[in-house]
């Protein structure tokens, strides 16, 4: 399945936690310096970097690009470095959160409370990542470098629903199923 972004509500309640989907439109790349700006920014201003409302973040700081790419290896940060700043971001309209590792309860909270999806990426394969990436652009924050912000343009980028819009997580319930029965 194909997701496009903008990604709404009613697209996140149709995800269930173990679907294998795309990803193809805009994203924009945020770790834990920006995510933390971000909010001091929209607290000041009320404004973000960019329209936050139904997007999708991939935690990535991406390495330069090689001759003829449009973006160097871009695989996925641990996710509970940005932890802090989800919910409020959730509920300021972000949607989707892409990357590894497992999510405190308090963001699963809010995922539930405002349909929002959590995506794992591939650690390990950032070059492989790299190649569902179009375009690249800097958009915010450069001096923070591989963390500044940049908006990807990405075709299908793909991902799996680790923790979906009902709390459904499969660090949880994946592995209950390799337990073994005599432990």
């Amino acid at each position: 399945m194909n997701v496009s972004v903008p990604f709404t509500a009613e697209q996140a309640k149709q995800l269930k936690a173990g679907d294998t989907i795309t990803i193809s439109g805009v994203i924009y790349t945020a770790r834990d310096a920006a995510h933390k700006r971000m909010l001091e920014d929209y607290h000041k201003t009320g404004k973000f970097p960019f329209d936050i409302e139904n997007q999708i973040v991939y935690y990535a700081g991406p390495a330069p690009a090689k001759p003829g790419q449009a973006i160097g290896s871009v695989g996925p940060t641990t996710s509970y470095r940005m932890d802090a700043y989800s919910p409020a971001l959730l509920q300021l309209g972000l949607r989707g959160m892409i990357g590894k590792g497992a999510r405190s309860q308090e963001v699963i909270k809010a995922m539930k409370q405002y349909s929002g999806v959590y995506f794992g990426a591939t650690g390990g394969a950032g070059a492989l990542l790299a190649n569902h990436i179009e375009k690249v652009e800097i958009i915010a924050y450069e001096d923070l470098g591989a963390e500044a912000i940049r908006k990807l343009t990405v075709k299908e980028f793909p991902v799996i629903v680790i923790i979906d819009s009902n709390g459904n997580n499969l660090y949880e319930t994946e592995p209950q199923k390799y337990k073994r029965v005599n432990q």
